[in-house]
């Protein structure tokens, strides 16, 4: 626990990406606004994540085009100059999240700790949080929480819905009939299924459980040709949103849905937001680290068979963090085990004692 005499006038969170990880801090600025209410928050952040944390009141979001280059860094310096936080939470593991780091002044500079301080990460911090291991990231940035002397945060993220988002959201769900939403693709292709399959797992969502479908994206030629592909092989009817909504639409959109498919991606975290359940895949990544955290028991883990085939070893074996994006890791989760879970999370809806 830091040697904090009295609350933090100000206090800074550096994590600029990406989309999934941004939606783990949300609980972190709930329980600072709940127990440090007079405590000033700047949030440094990516431009495409700011798109979606604005949403968040009471925060002061400094935003960074990481595509920018040292223009970025000039500009995040003129924005800083004169000003010194408190205490800064540095909750990103990347080099160049420290050297943006080195632009925030602050008297506490808050890390992970020397086991976890990957890429240095530990030369650019003055403070680190308790060690654990094998956690969820989001658990992880509650050590945050536990170092400053906070209570474990509520999982609350509460996160205000434009009018405007919600009526886009009700023109496309106006009405009780269950809605599956399937974001097909992550930015990491090797983590992507085969669209014969998502098309696959549409069709038995309409036929089985009388679903719409409807598909949601980023508008990259990846996720503009998985959805024509998908469109195509399904057999029936599919409403195609990829590339035609912003950030807050999406997830005004998965509030109103009734599960959401997808690979380890930015909207699985989204849906979490907004207590939608998500059927996460999960063969390149690790479901324990990074799955959606209060959907895991509706997602297909294919990790430790990943392990096994691509390794040669348990995923016990493996590094918390390592990955396994390789061509077709994606093929060892079946239709079968996606329909599975689909079948028996519709039928805990249906059940009330099962929910």
């Amino acid at each position: 626990m830091l040697n904090l005499i009295e609350r933090p006038e100000s206090l800074c969170i550096l994590r600029l990406s990406a989309i999934g990880d941004t939606c783990h801090v949300v609980p972190v600025v709930r329980t600072l606004q709940r127990l440090w209410p007079t405590t000033s928050l700047t949030w440094v952040i990516g431009r495409v994540e700011a798109r979606l944390m604005s949403l968040l009141p009471g925060v002061e979001f400094i935003t960074i085009d990481k595509r920018a280059g040292l223009a970025a860094a000039r500009a995040l310096r003129s924005q800083l100059r004169g000003r010194r936080f408190d205490v800064l939470l540095h909750m990103q593991l990347s080099l160049r999240a420290s050297l943006v780091s080195t632009l925030i002044g602050s008297r506490v500079r808050l890390g992970f700790d020397r086991a976890r301080a990957r890429e240095l990460q530990w030369l650019f911090t003055n403070a680190q949080i308790a060690p654990h291991r094998r956690q969820h990231v989001l658990d992880s940035f509650q050590g945050f929480l536990e170092a400053l002397g906070l209570e474990q945060g509520d999982l609350a993220w509460n996160l205000p819905l434009p009018a405007a988002a919600q009526q886009y959201a009700s023109a496309l769900i106006p009405d009780r009939q269950p809605t599956l939403i399937i974001s097909p693709c992550s930015a990491h292709p090797a983590r992507n299924w085969r669209p014969e399959r998502y098309a696959a797992i549409a069709d038995h969502a309409a036929q089985a459980h009388g679903m719409r479908v409807i598909l949601c994206g980023a508008p990259s030629a990846l996720e503009r040709d998985m959805g024509a592909a998908i469109e195509r092989l399904a057999r029936g009817p599919i409403l195609n949103q990829i590339g035609a909504d912003t950030l807050p639409q999406l997830l005004a959109l998965l509030a109103r849905a009734s599960v959401l498919l997808c690979p380890d991606s930015g909207p699985a975290h989204m849906a979490t937001m907004v207590a939608t359940p998500v059927i996460g895949l999960y063969a390149a990544t690790r479901l324990e680290r990074t799955g959606p955290y209060l959907s895991r028991l509706w997602c297909v883990d294919r990790y430790d068979m990943a392990a096994r085939r691509f390794r040669g070893r348990s995923a016990a074996q493996l590094p918390w963090h390592e990955k396994i994006e390789r061509p077709g890791v994606m093929d060892l989760i079946e239709v079968a085990d996606v329909r599975e879970r689909l079948d028996a999370l519709m039928r805990s809806r249906a059940d009330p004692l099962l929910r």
